[in-house]
């Protein structure tokens, strides 16, 4: 029995991984990457997104596994909706509003709001993946604390998948910094992909899956 719950863990630390690197994650985190002045930047950029992704999902997953509820598919969706309004946020702030910072003191305090900024957004991005992990939670084991277990495990495995990745997409924009032409080029490309996928994530919810009838009803 024992042995059994540890593999299923171990699949849940895969799976975190695996859900690190999903397109509007990537999306999202390319965006605020391609500010990074230096790689272990990059590499925070990836753990407190993940931090904040999995307080979210472990409080609310906690929440609605302990009372026993779900969400219905028009709350599920609404906080999927805002996810398309964060990258269409983050696209053009990526775009738009490149600051420059000149003085040691302003980096360092600039940084402090930048990371906190950063787990924020990772804290919606877990809004909008709660109810699926709760209903991925309770398909693979039984009582609360396995549940708590579970998620936090899932959340590692997270927080891990999307250092490793901030790490490696940090590369060309940390190291094109000399190339201004170059860095500010890679930045406007992901800050153009980030709003159009985000109109696309808003289209997709709105008009294709029926969000916005269901808002209407």
């Amino acid at each position: 029995m024992f042995t059994s719950f540890i593999s299923v863990l171990f699949l849940g630390f895969i799976l975190g991984i695996k859900h690190s690197i999903e397109p509007d994650h990537i999306i999202a985190v390319s965006t605020m990457v391609s500010n990074s002045k230096k790689l272990s930047r990059s590499t925070l950029t990836g753990v407190f997104w993940g931090i904040g992704h999995t307080s979210t999902l472990f409080i609310v997953g906690m929440i609605l596994v302990i009372l026993k509820g779900e969400l219905s598919d028009k709350w599920a969706m609404s906080l999927e909706f805002l996810v398309g309004i964060m990258l269409v946020y983050l696209g053009i702030k990526s775009m738009v509003f490149m600051k420059k910072i000149d003085s040691k003191q302003n980096i360092k305090s600039s940084e402090r709001a930048s990371l906190i900024k950063i787990a924020i957004i990772g804290f919606i991005h877990g809004l909008a993946g709660s109810a699926a992990m709760v209903l991925l939670t309770m398909s693979t084991v039984s009582t609360v604390w396995q549940c708590a277990l579970y998620i936090l495990i899932f959340g590692m495995g997270t927080i891990i998948g999307m250092l490793m990745f901030t790490t490696i997409i940090g590369i060309p924009f940390v190291y094109s910094k000399k190339s201004k032409g170059l860095n500010r080029f890679l930045t406007q490309i992901a800050g153009s992909v980030s709003f159009i996928f985000g109109i696309y994530y808003i289209y997709n919810l709105g008009i294709t899956e029926g969000l916005f009838q269901l808002w209407a009803q």
